[in-house]
This record gives C-alpha cells, structure tokens and sequence, in this order.
C-alpha cells in the first residue's frame, strides 16, 4: 500500500464536529462555507494534481478492487458505467466522501475504517452517484455563476447607500444582500443532498441491495453531533438538519424490497479484511494490538498483525505471519504482494522478487503491483532485470498512465541500461504528472539532447518542452 500525495471538497457525509480535527462545534463561518461552494463548483483535480495538495492518496490494489466492486452495480444502474468514475481513497481519518467532477468519488480512509459492512459504504456510493447522475456539479456552478452577479448588485447598492446615508446604511446595505445569498446558495445545496439520498435508495432498489446500511450509517454519524446541531440554524447547514434528513431517508429506505437483504459473506469477509489492511498500515501499532488483540485468531486480525510487525522492522516474525497467511490462503496474490514488500523494503530486493512475480500472476498484472515488482528487479543490480522491469513499466503505464512512481521506476531502470534518452524523458513525465511543470520542462529539454530527432520519444520531449498535453497513452 502506498500514501501518494489531495484537495479543498466539499464535505458529503461528515457530521458537522468531525469535519476538521480541532474544531470543536458544529458551526462552520460562511465564508468558509462560500469558499467550499466555489472550490466544488470550479475544481475538477485528479488523483495525480492532487500528488502535489498536501492530503496523501492511498494507492492500494486490494482495497482499490474492492471498492470498485462496491462501486460498479451502482454507476451501471445510473448510466454512468461508461464513463470510467474512479474511487479515490484519501489518509484523513474523518468520516467523508464527495464529488468534485464527473469522474471520481473521493472517499476518506475514515469512513472505511468506521462502516462495519459493505452495506455501509455501498449506501454511500450510492448517495454520491446520485450527485454525479444529478447533474450537480454543474447545476451548482450555475446558481454560483448567478449569485455572483446579485453579489455585484448588491455590493453597487451597497456603495450607493454609503454616500447617501452614511457608513453604517452602506455595511448593512452590503451584508443583506451578501446574507441572502449565501442562504440562497446553502438551501440550494441541501434540496441536492435531499436530492441524492433519493437517488441513491433507488439505484440500491434497482441493484437489489439494501439502505438500510445507509440508513444506519446516517443515524449513527447523526448522534455524534446531534448535542452541537441543536444550536446551529439550519439554514446556516449545506445539508438537512439530521432528524429530518434521516425521517425521509428512513421512509424510502424501508419502502424497498430489498431492504431485509444481507450482503454476501464473501463480500463481508474482503470488507473486512479491508479494515485490517488499514489499521495495520495506517494505526499505531498499541492501537491495532488492542483492536486486534493476540485472542484474536480471525485472518483479519492476523493480517493487521503481521502488517505491524513489518512496520515495525520485526522482518523476521512478519515474515513468519506472512508466510501462515499465505499457508492459509495459497491463492491470495494481496499476500504474496505484503511479504514481497516486506522483503524489499528491508533490503532484500532478490528474495523480493519471487513473491511479488507470484502476486502479480495471481492479480492478473494488477499495474500497482507490477510498479513493486519492477521496482525489485531493478534494486537486484543486473541488466536483465533492468530489461523485465522496462516490459513491466511499460505494461503498468498502458493502463495507470498517471502513476509517477512508474516513470520513476522507468527512469531508473532506462539508466541502468544506459539509455539516457529514454531515462531523461521518464523523469520529465514523472515530474509533470505530479505538476512540477518547470522540473519537467529542463529534464525534456535535456532529453531531447540525447534522443533521436524526430522519434516518437523526442516528439513526447518536445511536447513537455512546449506545454502540450501528454496523452493518456503516452509510452516511453
């Protein structure tokens, strides 16, 4: 699993007193408010801008798998199956998920950590792919394209009634209009929100999957904040106050056929290990052993486990966890894939290499895991693996072309071979992909030095030299 480096949202999900860490009350200040309307209605960041945002992207095969099967029955039913949404994980341990584009649902690590059924998640993606079917994005730049301009109005009458009636007249005269719109703009939120919990229970029906997972995941988040909520204007919210957001979501949920339906113990099971994968990654080592006590013998808790003792530098007893995980499950490629990176990560990239060829076979040449692999072949020092890790570089690039890692990695095994060339043009398309414009710029430059005038790569140089757009494809 790895932490990539994401974006000002807007918050979908959060209860009002755990949307940022050390705030404590529900109540947000409008302009802070505005500030998020504008960033959702003018951003459109993908996961590789966001690298260079300062929120961490969790890349991770695993759990990418999962939440994409979680994902895919819903964006189908919404007509969106066409139009390649992506499920981004963000490291922020609050409870939230949101859309910024018509491409991809952000999720944060928080929500998987504390939805105890796939249920759970699923409601959410439910609720977000009801944004994105919506049309609200670009709705919502709209009525932001029109209160700007009664913000213009208002602040002109403003202006007029200071010179007529003094200071005073005109702040008030200001703050009015300025007030009203931002209620305006607030209301107009919240009848989206309404409107997706809609959307979302409907796309559950028509998948044949319950709410009530979005339903309990509601309550739950709900009374977290109910004590600070009591004193807050609801108008001042961008979401319906929560008992009567969660009466109507209650009356449409239990409404559906499907609302007594179980998820599969198949999908509960990855769920879980799921859950395990992050607190072992992402908690303290005291937290996940009282989460994951040693009583504890379920795979989950000995996934979390071993995964510390990784952590921890404990190479020998996580490779002896390791190594019972994969006894246990000969034919999981998400194990193979931890003791290769234990292995690696702690120096001993040829013995690395057997397991991570293993987990990318099992994986169907799951692009992040052929990233791993490469990048052991290349810390083995020998031209051979120097030409195998270019084929899986390559390979990895043809569909995740906007992995920076990748061109790193390329980068480095190009200069094991002494093409410098080629060596030069991946670093330059590792730095624009994480937005270092003026890096990619002067290591193009010197890239088009050394290759051939005129060849496919010396065209892709000359493009980065020149601001032009790499196109998804592009290869080295």
């Amino acid at each position: 699993m790895e932490l990539t480096g994401l974006p000002n949202r807007s918050e979908c999900w959060a209860p009002a007193d755990r949307r940022r860490p050390g705030l404590a009350g529900a109540v947000r200040p409008l302009a802070f408010a505005a500030a998020t309307a504008v960033a959702v209605a003018t951003a459109a960041i993908t996961p590789a801008q966001a690298q260079n945002r300062g929120m961490p992207v969790i890349r991770d095969t695993e759990i990418e798998n999962l939440l994409r099967d979680y994902a895919a029955p819903i964006l189908r039913v919404a007509g969106l199956a066409k139009q390649n949404v992506r499920v981004v994980v963000l490291n922020d341990r609050t409870f939230n998920a949101f859309v910024m584009d018509g491409r991809h649902i952000f999720i944060n690590a928080g929500a998987l950590f504390d939805a105890k059924t796939p249920n759970e998640i699923i409601g959410v993606f439910a609720h977000e792919t009801g944004h994105l079917a919506g049309g609200h994005l670009q709705r919502l730049r709209e009525q932001l394209s029109r209160a700007q301009t009664a913000s213009i109005i208002g602040l002109l009458l403003g202006a007029g009634a200071a010179v007529a009636g003094g200071a005073n007249a005109g702040a008030a005269a200001i703050m009015a209009p300025q007030a009203a719109i931002q209620r305006s703009l607030l209301a107009y939120v919240r009848t989206q929100e309404d409107q997706a919990d809609h959307a979302g229970v409907k796309f559950l029906t028509e998948t044949h999957q319950s709410a009530r997972g979005m339903l309990e995941l509601f309550k739950r988040l709900s009374n977290e904040s109910l004590f600070n909520s009591r004193y807050v204007d609801p108008y001042l919210q961008t979401h319906p106050m929560p008992a009567e957001r969660i009466a109507a979501l209650e009356q449409i949920a239990k409404a559906s056929p499907y609302y007594d339906v179980k998820d599969p113990p198949a999908l509960q099971a990855r769920h879980d290990m799921m859950r395990a994968k992050l607190a072992g990654f992402l908690d303290r080592p005291d937290t996940v052993a009282r989460r994951y006590p040693l009583s504890d013998h379920s795979l989950p808790a000995r996934y979390a486990r071993a995964i510390v003792a990784y952590r921890s530098a404990d190479i020998r007893n996580a490779l002896a966890q390791i190594d019972s995980l994969i006894q246990t499950q000969p034919g999981n490629p998400y194990f193979q894939e931890l003791k290769g990176q234990a292995l690696l990560e702690s120096g001993r990239a040829r013995e690395a290499v057997g397991p991570l060829r293993h987990a990318a076979r099992l994986s169907n040449n799951a692009p992040l895991i052929q990233v791993l692999l490469a990048q052991a072949l290349i810390s083995s020092n020998d031209k051979p693996g120097a030409d195998e890790a270019v084929v899986l570089l390559n390979s990895a690039l043809s569909r995740e072309p906007t992995i920076p890692e990748a061109y790193d990695q390329l980068a480095m095994a190009y200069g094991r071979k002494g093409d410098l060339g080629r060596a030069d043009l991946a670093a330059a398309q590792a730095a624009l992909n994480r937005g270092d414009l003026k890096t990619a710029r002067q290591i193009a430059a010197r890239a088009k030095g050394r290759l051939p005038v005129g060849s496919p790569p010396w065209v892709r140089a000359n493009d980065i030299t020149n601001d032009k757009p790499q196109p998804a494809n592009a290869r080295n």
